[in-house]
């Protein structure tokens, strides 16, 4: 009976463990807007800044707007920034990255909050940023433009 419990409580835990500062970054692989897989492990080797959005939701669009200008300031080599989209409706997405000219890696996960990588990650309010460094580390979480330029200018 013991075993069962603690079987029981080591499951619970796993499910709905969220990644945290220290953790490393998952594998997980999307579809991008030219409808390929990425995989976000595919960018260790630099700083990596995953920003979740959705084209709904209006401080997203303004965030958007920010790492527009971030990812024009600091070099592609330094630095990645990966938008992770959990819209239900991939047009709506499409036009929302067109609209708000993004050129950085943009991916969906089109569950909604349900969406496995937003689970994965504990999203739990919109937007959420989680940056990377080099060695795929989570070394913060929600940081503001500042803190980013800050952390990876060390």
């Amino acid at each position: 009976m013991r075993r069962i419990i603690f079987a029981f409580f080591l499951i619970t835990n796993i499910a709905t463990a969220q990644i945290d500062v220290g953790d490393t970054i998952p594998s997980i692989a999307l579809k991008s807007t030219s409808n390929t897989e990425v995989n976000i492990t595919s960018f260790k080797g630099k700083y990596v800044l995953i920003d979740f959005w959705a084209s709904w939701c209006a401080p997203c669009r303004l965030g958007n707007k920010k790492l527009v200008k971030l990812h024009n300031k600091v070099s592609s080599d330094k630095m990645e920034i990966i938008g992770i989209s959990i819209d239900t409706d991939t047009n709506k997405w499409l036009k929302a990255v067109e609209k708000d000219k993004i050129k950085f890696t943009q991916l969906i996960d089109s569950k909604g909050f349900d969406a496995e990588t937003a689970i994965q990650f504990g999203v739990e309010e919109l937007p959420s940023k989680f940056l990377f460094n080099e060695e795929g580390i989570l070394i913060a979480k929600n940081p503001t433009e500042e803190e980013i330029i800050k952390l990876i200018e060390k």
